[in-house]
């Protein structure tokens, strides 16, 4: 194999490919790159740990066609390194690579290992028909629900988020069993039915895919939509943008049902200042417990007092000003999850509602949106 690229082309997919490739795996080849030629002008780049997948196309100057799995670390490293311009890479006998800068002495040697060694990647069925959505529709829903996804992987149905595009609706719902967070948005004109689980290292990488496409969106000054699509294969969900596809393996289990967990009504409103709500709350939390981060959280005319203890760093107390002239009402909750919530929305003030010491509350955005809905569920605790 002989191509010629260009190291801003090349370094860009190589940076999504060395995120994916599993270094740690008792498997090599799971840590490598494959670069193989495709037609006469293009360099497709591969990576996978066998539950995700990246694959992406750059334009290439191809001399002599092959392929070649390098390791996606070392590759991404000394690309970083090389001069800005084109770049040759080669493979000699077996599957030693140089990679060199052209009309430079700067050149790195890589040992690789042939390309057939390289796992096949998924592909979507032969009939799934792709579904588009806004990048940013997308990004928006992943950031507003990915914190309280269970970092626990032995309970795979919580160790995910539930994405689920029902009509003209697209929801993202996420649950770790001690708080929740819906949001969906509305996509006039584009219909769809799926329901799938989706991991917590894939939603992390959809996310950093979705940030990166829409900031060099925004970047390239077009007010144009930047859309990803979304199919179906077998066990895996495939996310599409020009020149790059990511794909998922699902998770094979059953989200809770949700919709019992999200109260129906809420006895007492509260609406506060989100960002002198999140001021104070950080504060108050500074003198909280490290182990259950618990602050007790009261509702009084016109104030809301947040408390905390703990019997190594004593006492923490603030208030804030609010919309409320209801009785007293007195909860012990997680400040950090709270916290979550309040920098997932963008309002200028946000809606509380609780019941009692043992109901959960729900946040939401004071302001309500024509096209998107979001609200999140704390589980109360005892302090």
């Amino acid at each position: 194999m002989h191509v010629v690229v260009t190291k801003r082309d090349l370094l860009k997919i190589l940076g999504r490919c060395q995120g994916v490739a599993d270094k740690k795996s008792t498997m090599p080849v799971l840590g490598n790159v494959l670069l193989e030629v495709e037609g006469t002008d293009r360099l497709k780049l591969s990576a996978t740990d066998l539950h995700l997948a990246v694959t992406g196309t750059v334009t290439a100057e191809v001399e002599t066609g092959g392929s070649v799995a390098l390791p996606a670390r070392d590759l991404f490293e000394r690309v970083r390194m090389m001069p800005e311009g084109k770049l040759a890479i080669a493979t000699s006998g077996g599957a030693a690579t140089t990679i060199r800068a052209v009309g430079s002495a700067r050149r790195f040697t890589l040992h690789g290992m042939p390309g057939e060694e390289f796992p096949q990647l998924p592909a979507p069925d032969a009939g799934s028909q792709p579904m588009p959505i806004d990048v940013r529709a997308l990004g928006q829903l992943i950031a507003g629900t990915y914190f309280s996804i269970s970092t626990d992987d032995t309970r795979a149905h919580l160790n995910s988020a539930l994405f689920e595009w029902e009509g003209e609706r697209v929801r993202m719902v996420t649950t770790d069993g001690h708080r929740l967070s819906k949001m969906e948005t509305l996509v006039r004109g584009r219909e769809g039915t799926v329901t799938f689980l989706i991991p917590l290292k894939g939603v992390l990488e959809l996310k950093r895919l979705c940030d990166e496409a829409a900031t060099e969106a925004k970047a390239e000054g077009g007010s144009d939509v930047t859309e990803i699509m979304i199919s179906h294969g077998g066990p895996n969900a495939f996310f599409d943008l020009p020149g790059l596809r990511f794909s998922v393996k699902l998770v094979d289990a059953q989200f809770p049902p949700y919709q019992q967990v999200i109260p129906e009504h809420s006895e007492h409103i509260v609406r506060a200042g989100r960002a002198e709500l999140a001021d104070t709350l950080k504060a108050v939390s500074v003198a909280a417990s490290d182990r259950t981060g618990g602050i007790r959280l009261t509702l009084g005319a016109s104030k809301m007092r947040f408390e905390s203890e703990s019997p190594e760093s004593g006492q923490g107390f603030d208030e804030v000003a609010v919309d409320y002239d209801g009785p007293e009402v007195t909860v012990g909750f997680n400040a950090r999850y709270f916290l979550d919530v309040l920098g997932a929305i963008d309002d200028a003030d946000v809606v509380l509602g609780v019941s009692g010491e043992l109901d959960p509350a729900v946040i939401k955005p004071a302001t309500a949106s024509g096209t998107t809905t979001y609200l999140a569920v704390v589980m109360p605790m005892r302090i």
